[in-house]
């Protein structure tokens, strides 16, 4: 567990420069646009030609989905009960479906599953949190930043189109996928190892730069029914859906382990963004990403015990 420590250790320098004045305040930003332009696609590119496809690849792509569909009439449902604002409501509809499936998630999967889970986390991230991300959330932003009865102005088709396709990470996948079964020159094979190994020191370097943990007292309730959700509820119901196709395999524990992960960063920004709950989006975020050092573990043993 090596690695879990090496993760441990770059979360907190990420807290420690967030309170060095040396660093500017939109560090995390540069650092997240480094590894969503330069890192990732790298990550990608090196791994997704080693892919053997089959049948079980649909697991990470569905999964996401379904999680999705059983998420959101959840949400609604606690947001009638206690009667959560406008504001929150739309905030918890995005970062609860949508995982840290790539910032935390790839670092996580490497620890407790070595390189070779990488590919299935991929899949996970891009085929599912990528594009819930690009279409779901943007359409929830439209829906709920704007007061009932207001105009609200929902993205286009072609602007949905168009935001995927130019997203590095996905043109990445494109790439990989087209070039399976042609292996890279040795200079650039080189070029994208050195590239890629970047990606899990600078992802949770910029994550402990962006955590936020105040949280206003009405904001309780909903933060606890975030996490419960985004760090129990989800993996435990992706667990009970793939009990049955083999726990042994790599790819469903994977899945369940991404299933598992606190609340995506970008899909908080995109939250505080639209003045969907601010305060509380950062909580969920910052809170979920310390949590997870605890929560993943526990899930992790309980996956090896499954299987034994």
């Amino acid at each position: 567990m090596a690695h879990f420590i090496f993760i441990a250790g770059y979360l907190a320098i990420g807290l420690l420069l967030q309170r060095s004045r040396q660093f500017p305040q939109n560090t995390g930003q540069v650092l997240n646009a480094f590894v969503i332009y330069v890192a990732l696609p790298a990550v990608v590119l090196q791994k997704i030609p080693t892919l053997e496809f089959g049948k079980e690849l649909l697991y990470p792509a569905l999964i996401p989905w379904i999680l999705l569909a059983l998420t959101v009439p959840t949400v609604l449902g606690l947001s009638k009960l206690f009667r959560w604002s406008r504001m929150t409501t739309g905030a918890l509809l995005i970062i609860v479906p949508l995982g840290n499936t790539s910032f935390v998630g790839f670092p996580m999967v490497e620890a407790f599953f070595g390189p070779e889970g990488i590919p299935y986390a991929l899949l996970y991230d891009q085929l599912g949190s990528f594009f819930i991300l690009s279409i779901y959330a943007t359409i929830i932003v439209a829906i709920y930043s704007h007061e009932p009865g207001a105009a609200t102005q929902r993205p286009s088709a072609v602007a949905i189109a168009k935001r995927i396709a130019c997203f590095p990470p996905f043109i990445a996948l494109v790439v990989a996928l087209l070039l399976r079964g042609h292996p890279y020159p040795a200079a650039i094979s080189d070029f994208i190892d050195a590239l890629a190994i970047t990606l899990v020191p600078v992802i949770m370097v910029a994550v402990g730069f962006q955590l936020k943990l105040r949280v206003p007292k009405e904001d309780h309730a909903p933060l606890f029914w975030a996490l419960g959700l985004k760090l129990i509820a989800m993996p435990a119901v992706a667990l009970l859906i793939l009990y049955g196709f083999g726990l042994d395999q790599l790819v469903v524990q994977v899945t369940i382990m991404e299933a598992a992960m606190p609340a995506m960063i970008s899909a908080g920004a995109l939250a505080i963004m639209a003045g969907l709950a601010p305060t509380l989006t950062a909580a969920v975020v910052g809170y979920g990403v310390l949590l997870c050092f605890i929560t993943l573990p526990l899930w992790y043993a309980l996956l090896q015990f499954l299987v034994q």
